[in-house]
């Protein structure tokens, strides 16, 4: 059989790429990079000049030294064939490293069939209990106008910055960020060290989970896996691992 990957525009495989988010069902960490001019190029992958899956190379930005297979999908009615047509897209695209999620379809498995070199760059949370913890004598404040937050939402490029106040001080920064695939927010924030271990940071979690449902849009976060602290507190506020952000090389 002829197993090719052939270079192609996104317009080509966007219905593969729809089916690719859909069988996902979760926060995607590289989605919007396609929109990014110049920033990936794409493949289709095809047995016997059929269309049957595609893969994404990142070529520029960090990936500008190092280009790097970020997505790989083939059709469910075609995955008898899939190591076949990884190896197809590898031998076109000339790609070396692998950069994915755990808990991704494909490229995963790809990843730690190839490599022996798999780290995890950071920990990946999904939104899982609605917490209630005190506020403490803190209070949250918006500092993006809500017309520049929904504004980013459209274009899933930007975000919200929220402050946590003390006395009126500001003592803490976070924010909620949209450059992911709809409808998810990925929630940032760092505490004052005077002002840590008081469980303000948690309680800024939570409250900055609650503004991304309100404005429709499902939390998620990640955090460095040396840093226990920001695991602890993300998990007090509600937030549970489902997977790792995956790098590797080729070794094989």
């Amino acid at each position: 059989m002829r197993f090719e990957a052939v270079p192609c525009s996104p317009a080509a495989v966007l219905p593969l790429r729809e089916r690719y988010r859909a069988e996902m069902g979760c926060q995607i960490l590289y989605d919007q990079i396609h929109v990014r001019e110049g920033w990936t190029e794409m493949f289709a992958l095809n047995v016997e000049g059929d269309l049957a899956g595609f893969g994404t190379k990142a070529v520029a930005g960090p990936w500008s030294e190092r280009p790097t297979i970020i997505e790989f999908f083939v059709a469910p009615e075609q995955r008898s064939h899939v190591f076949r047509l990884f190896d197809a897209l590898l031998a076109q695209t000339g790609a070396r490293h692998i950069e994915t999620q755990s808990n991704g379809t494909l490229l995963a498995h790809m990843l730690h069939a190839l490599s022996r070199d798999v780290v995890s760059e950071s920990i990946l949370f999904e939104d899982r209990f609605t917490t209630d913890l005190p506020a403490t004598g803190a209070t949250v404040r918006r500092v993006t106008p809500e017309a520049a937050i929904h504004a980013a939402i459209e274009r899933r490029s930007g975000g919200g910055e929220w402050q946590l106040m003390v006395n009126g001080a500001a003592v803490g920064q976070g924010g909620i960020l949209f450059h992911y695939n709809r409808p998810y927010g990925d929630i940032h924030m760092e505490v004052a060290e005077p002002f840590r271990r008081r469980g303000l940071g948690a309680y800024f979690v939570q409250e900055l989970k609650r503004a991304c449902r309100v404005l429709g849009a499902i939390p998620a976060a990640r955090c460095n896996p040396d840093n226990l602290a920001s695991r602890h507190t993300l998990q007090k506020a509600g937030f549970v691992p489902c997977g790792h952000r995956l790098a590797g090389s080729i070794t094989k």
